[in-house]
């Protein structure tokens, strides 16, 4: 599919705001993908489906999550935020035919993160954080994290989703522990 292809896929599943939101993080996974060595055509692809589903009402997404055969964790029922993720890497592959693990993957991990993060899971990850559109408090310190490194800037936006959760006293997903704690122990090792 071409990028105008993509486009058209995602303009009747989003509200206007979601629809630029999702073309700035294209953009700004490219951007991210040349400057960390990723490849620049799955950084787009990834980025312009990565919250496909992300406005679909949530009895609309459990209906689909049950479709795909999606078995949510206590953490994850809790957590409706993480639902898309999910939920648009399934489509992706199943509606869309995108066989990519890599995708796959980068759109299923792009909130939560894991531990073990491909270079592509980790451009996502970081340029949904960073994508021109964002304007929370914050942000620039994670833009100028990620001008010095991918790493540099996980660890602002973990530190970031982790205060936050924990402030708002919600469950933290698992994954998100284990990408924090694998990040810690890289950059304490550099």
């Amino acid at each position: 599919m071409s990028h105008k292809d993509y486009k058209a896929v995602i303009k009747p599943f989003l509200s206007e705001k979601r629809y630029r939101h999702s073309l700035a993080v294209a953009e700004e996974a490219v951007h991210l993908a040349k400057k960390y060595g990723a490849d620049e055509e799955k950084a787009y692809t990834a980025g312009i489906l990565h919250d496909i589903m992300k406005d679909m009402p949530p009895e609309e997404q459990l209906k689909r999550m049950t479709r795909y055969d999606i078995v949510l964790t206590e953490v994850e029922r809790s957590g409706q935020k993480l639902w898309h993720a999910m939920l648009g890497a399934a489509y992706v592959e199943q509606e869309l035919h995108i066989e990519d693990q890599d995708i796959l993957n980068a759109i299923r991990y792009h909130t939560t993160g894991r531990a073990h993060m491909t270079l592509l899971e980790k451009v996502l990850f970081v340029a949904d954080f960073t994508s021109s559109d964002r304007d929370y408090p914050g942000v620039e310190e994670i833009r100028k994290a990620a001008r010095k490194s991918l790493l540099a800037a996980m660890l602002s936006g973990m530190t970031y989703t982790i205060q936050d959760l924990a402030e708002r006293r919600l469950a933290i997903h698992p994954d998100t522990i284990a990408a924090y704690n694998e990040a810690v122990l890289e950059d304490r090792a550099i």
